[in-house]
């Protein structure tokens, strides 16, 4: 028998709130960070959801103001992560037998900017030991960077690792930061949006960029002393291999990792209470997931996505769109998939309209990215 895998605390730093309370209570105001940005000189001001960088480094300095004194130096995206992970590390020790994981797509990107030379900072590997350094990990820190699904994959290797004996807890973050290279990249597949993100809606037209850290502890242990508790049920990862940026358009690899969950979970399709989609408001991703939930017999079950909230933080969202599912289930209550009006999907889905309470215990969260990766896990409200 497979020891059983618990999610037990988390938090996060969004431009809604550097905090999972004060994210919670923006989104049931209906808040997003989503706004216009003049992040590129002479570009258009653009859709994103950017961090305040002036209310990050106050709240930086109100609990790392030793590191200051130090001399020690961090980028903006560390400043994101140390935040993010410093609450869990206070209420939970780390031993030689826990794990350090961290998730990004494209880590300190920005540190290449007006760079003649190749920084080390950002390699993702230089990235991820420099804050397991500066927390004390004692083992050696695992990457997932896996495209937009690394947030939801490295729940899946946390997972996977401790069932298989290696480890007996971890922390996982995840994390990734509006820049210039980001901002061009998706440019030129023509993905961003030039208005307000409208996932699965038919006047949809792209993504708001995003950013954003998160963080949560994974253990096997369940503590009854734990204020929550989730249990991690399946996982599953599937390529579709059908295009470096285009998904299936049957939804074949987020279909089969629907599936592939769902089994190692035991749930069947009547009993999953809710859905976490993608949702990125691009033409082809939410046509695919229709496609795929549809497939799977899934397009009744309440869906929402996140991104009307908080744009695409790419190895971010994974895990944070994960957090506040949790916090949906815990406070009963469905949020609704911002800025949807008009459904722009070829196959019907039961998407959430308004806040509306709800009994929810099984969640199925997914993800999709470029290179054709899909993600899926199944989670329980213990």
């Amino acid at each position: 028998m497979r020891k059983e895998i618990y999610i037990t605390d988390y938090n996060c730093v969004t431009p809604l709130g550097f905090d999972v309370s004060s994210n919670w209570k923006a989104l049931l105001e209906g808040k997003s960070g989503v706004a216009l940005h003049k992040i590129i000189e002479n570009q258009e001001p653009f859709y994103a959801s950017r961090i305040d960088s002036e209310k990050l480094n106050e709240e930086f300095n109100k609990f790392f103001n030793s590191v200051q004194k130090d001399n020690q130096d961090f980028t903006r995206l560390e400043k994101m992560f140390l935040l993010s992970l410093k609450p869990l590390i206070e209420k939970h020790p780390i031993s030689d037998e826990t794990a350090f994981i961290l998730s990004t797509t494209k880590g300190n990107i920005s540190l290449l900017k007006n760079q003649n030379a190749l920084p080390e900072g950002v390699f993702l590997s230089n990235l991820a030991q420099k804050i397991a350094d500066f927390f004390g990990f004692k083992t050696k820190p695992i990457v997932v960077s896996n495209a937009c699904v690394s947030g939801v994959m490295a729940i899946a290797v946390a997972k996977n690792i401790i069932q298989a004996g290696k480890y007996k807890d971890a922390f996982v973050i995840a994390g990734d930061e509006i820049s210039e290279f980001v901002i061009s990249g998706f440019n030129s597949f023509q993905a961003i949006g030039t208005e307000i993100c409208k996932p699965y809606d038919k006047n949809r037209d792209g993504i708001n960029i995003g950013e954003a850290t998160a963080a949560v502890y994974i253990t096997s242990e369940s503590n009854k002393n734990e204020k929550f508790s989730f249990k991690i049920l399946g996982d599953s990862a599937i390529n579709d291999a059908n295009h470096i940026s285009g998904p299936s358009r049957t939804g074949d690899g987020l279909f089969a990792s629907i599936k592939n969950a769902m089994i190692e979970a035991k749930v069947p399709v009547e009993k999953i209470d809710f859905i976490s989609a993608h949702g990125t408001a691009t033409i082809y991703n939410d046509e695919m997931e229709a496609i795929a939930f549809n497939r799977m017999e899934l397009q009744n079950v309440p869906l929402n996505s996140m991104k009307g909230y908080y744009g695409h933080c790419l190895g971010a969202s994974g895990l944070l769109e994960s957090i506040i599912s949790m916090e949906s289930a815990l406070n009963n209550i469905l949020i609704p998939s911002k800025n949807f009006e008009e459904t722009g999907t070829s196959q019907s889905l039961n998407i959430i309209k308004e806040n509306q309470p709800a009994e929810i215990k099984y969640i199925l969260k997914t993800a999709s990215g470029f290179g054709g990766c899909n993600a899926a896990i199944v989670l329980e409200k213990c």
